[in-house]
């Protein structure tokens, strides 16, 4: 049955994005779940969303919402790995160009992949273009001097400003909250700002406090080091770039990426609920729906 206003504003989520403090907030409880990650050797930034602990004391399942870089680099094994998932839904927001370069997604038979791009507001052509120039002085013009990481909050601001955007995001969570489609993994292409984006939501949507959810944001940089580290030797060693430490803020995730993308929420919308609600378009039917499927108890 579905749950009144009145029952889905008691959930703890949906009392913080309305701005109000959850129940019993000095007890809450604290979240010791180490991030569940899956080792593969064509992927290497990828995890299960579930087994965050939420205000109210309950857990995110594990086994129904999952995170990653891309897949096109899949290995047997990993396909292996990835079967046992039992997964019935790949959702890659990555644009054309980026697929186009990388590849398709390599799957196991069974998930139902879903193209749905998010714009990465130019990033990809923009570190292509930097690379490929092979000039050291137009890639510090165009990365350097702190251009770069601006550059990364201008995407996040995207994820606010930019209908298409919004369209995708909310369509991912609906899915998300439907059984009908099965496990759920989302991905882009290193699995960090608009995946980042999008599961920094979905658990916040679900009550998980905030320590947790921008935790499980910044992990990527845990992740995604050694492979990062490993990129920017190549591309010094190939000649490609002098100084490729141009292109650390394009790799990492940083608090002030995250934190610019709130911004815009509290600037276009006032408040998370109403990014949610009207930026998003989602019914209250639905964010109770997600947190039943996603939260035991709920």
């Amino acid at each position: 049955m579905p749950l009144s206003r009145r029952a889905l504003l008691t959930t703890t989520g949906a009392a913080l994005l309305l701005g109000a403090a959850p129940p019993a907030l000095a007890a809450r409880p604290r979240s010791t779940t180490a991030i569940r990650h899956i080792p593969l050797q064509g992927a290497v930034n990828v995890r299960d969303l579930g087994g965050y602990t939420t205000y109210d004391g309950a857990r995110v399942r594990h086994g129904l919402a999952y995170r990653s870089d891309h897949l096109a680099k899949l290995t047997d094994a990993d396909l292996t790995t990835l079967a046992g998932l039992g997964l019935g839904t790949v959702v890659d927001l990555r644009i054309p160009p980026e697929v186009q370069y990388d590849g398709a997604d390599r799957l196991p038979a069974g998930p139902v992949p879903v193209a749905r791009p998010v714009t990465d507001n130019g990033l990809f052509g923009q570190l292509m273009a930097a690379i490929g120039s092979r000039d050291p002085v137009r890639q510090e013009e165009m990365l350097g001097g702190g251009r770069a990481a601006a550059f990364m909050r201008g995407v996040y601001r995207t994820f606010v400003t930019d209908a298409a955007n919004r369209a995708a995001l909310a369509a991912t969570l609906r899915d998300l909250a439907d059984p009908r489609r099965g496990p759920l993994l989302l991905h882009c292409t290193s699995g960090k700002d608009r995946t980042g984006w999008t599961s920094w939501l979905l658990l916040t949507l679900l009550g998980v406090p905030e320590s947790s959810a921008r935790a499980d944001y910044l992990a990527s940089n845990t992740f995604r080091a050694a492979y990062d580290a490993r990129v920017r030797e190549g591309l010094k060693q190939g000649g490609l770039m002098q100084n490729p430490e141009l292109i650390v803020p394009l790799q990492e995730v940083r608090a002030e990426y995250l934190d610019t993308a709130l911004d815009q929420v509290r600037t276009s919308y006032g408040s998370l609920f109403r990014y949610v609600s009207v930026g998003l378009g989602l019914e209250l039917r639905e964010l109770a729906a997600l947190r039943e499927r996603l939260v035991p108890g709920a």
